[in-house]
């Protein structure tokens, strides 16, 4: 008897314990990059995250379609351009968890957070792109000498928000033109990032604007590999552009507390670290040292930066069909 009340005791105490919510992810971030960090995430806290993954520029466009009916608790995008174009549907985070970066980092009205930074870098070919022909400005690359020898991902989200910075920083008629100069260059186009590194590697082209941490991967498989990458040398020059990851919650989501778990986990010291050591990204928070790609570091990446509001990216419709009318979409 005292056996059978110890075991319904037992199965109440289960019953009442309070289930542990699943989290719905939209992400533009590629799984390899942050399936360690998620699973890690669900390790320490329990929390399971079902992750629903695209082009941060599609899943942007989704979002805005779903509106309230979506079922996403947390949007993680590659870029500030994506998160300003759905900000509207965030929720406002708490100030503990904006306060853990700079506000240089995150949404003036709260809605968004960055998770890491990246720097936009020139990759290009070690065997076919010598000194003399490196371009000294982002402008550069429309200069006919680089016809069919750039390559490009125009769908990618961070190419995108680079467009969107410069729109805002010289104006739409400039980057309509810069668009149409590179579309007038016959470039290799690739799907992504990483398919722009290879294809540089491969010899279909010499070389393209891409994230810093995307080269990092392929010269840790191999010493030898014959793509380096390099800042454009003039300070303050708009290829230089400095761009932050960064996660929202959705107001329709029912589980806000445990989203908002998982984006102060990712600004934990461990989670920072893991994107700068493994996928050699930048931290956010100032409270974990970078780790130096190359030559490249963060202090070099702010010093040659352009001032670019990362608030002012936004316009994510307006900057695709500029891509549009310029024939690279």
């Amino acid at each position: 008897m005292n056996l059978l009340r110890s075991s319904v005791l037992a199965l109440a105490a289960l019953t009442a314990a309070p289930a542990v919510a699943d989290i719905t992810l939209y992400s533009g971030r590629g799984e390899p990059l942050i399936a360690p960090i998620i699973s890690a995430f669900t390790a320490e806290t329990g929390i399971r995250v079902n992750v629903r993954y695209g082009g941060t520029a599609e899943l942007a466009i989704l979002l805005q379609e779903e509106g309230e009916r979506s079922p996403a608790d947390l949007f993680w995008a590659q870029d500030a351009a994506a998160l300003g174009a759905v900000a509207d549907l965030f929720q406002t985070l708490p100030q503990a968890t904006l306060d853990k970066v700079p506000a240089a980092y995150r949404d003036s009205e709260g809605r968004w957070i960055a998770t890491s930074g990246r720097g936009r870098v020139l990759a290009y070919s070690t065997e076919r792109l010598g000194e003399d022909e490196m371009p000294a400005t982002m402008a550069d690359l429309v200069d006919p000498k680089y016809k069919g020898r750039i390559v490009l991902p125009p769908t990618n989200g961070s190419f995108l928000a680079h467009v969107a910075a410069l729109r805002v920083v010289a104006g739409d008629d400039v980057a309509l033109e810069w668009l149409k100069g590179i579309k007038a260059n016959e470039p290799v186009i690739v799907r992504n990032n990483t398919a722009a590194i290879q294809a540089i590697a491969d010899g279909e082209g010499d070389l393209g604007i891409t994230n810093n941490y995307y080269l990092v991967r392929f010269q840790r498989a191999a010493a030898d590999f014959p793509v380096n990458q390099r800042l454009f040398p003039t300070q303050g020059d708009i290829g230089n552009l400095l761009l932050v990851a960064g996660m929202g919650v959705l107001k329709g989501s029912d589980h806000s507390e445990e989203a908002v778990a998982f984006i102060n986990f990712l600004l934990s010291d461990a989670a920072q670290q893991f994107f700068s050591g493994e996928v050699a990204e930048f931290p956010v928070t100032g409270r974990v040292i970078p780790t130096r790609v190359d030559d490249i570091s963060l202090d070099d990446v702010v010093r040659m930066a352009p001032a670019v509001d990362l608030n002012t990216i936004g316009d994510l419709e307006g900057t695709l069909e500029l891509v549009r009318e310029a024939g690279l979409l």
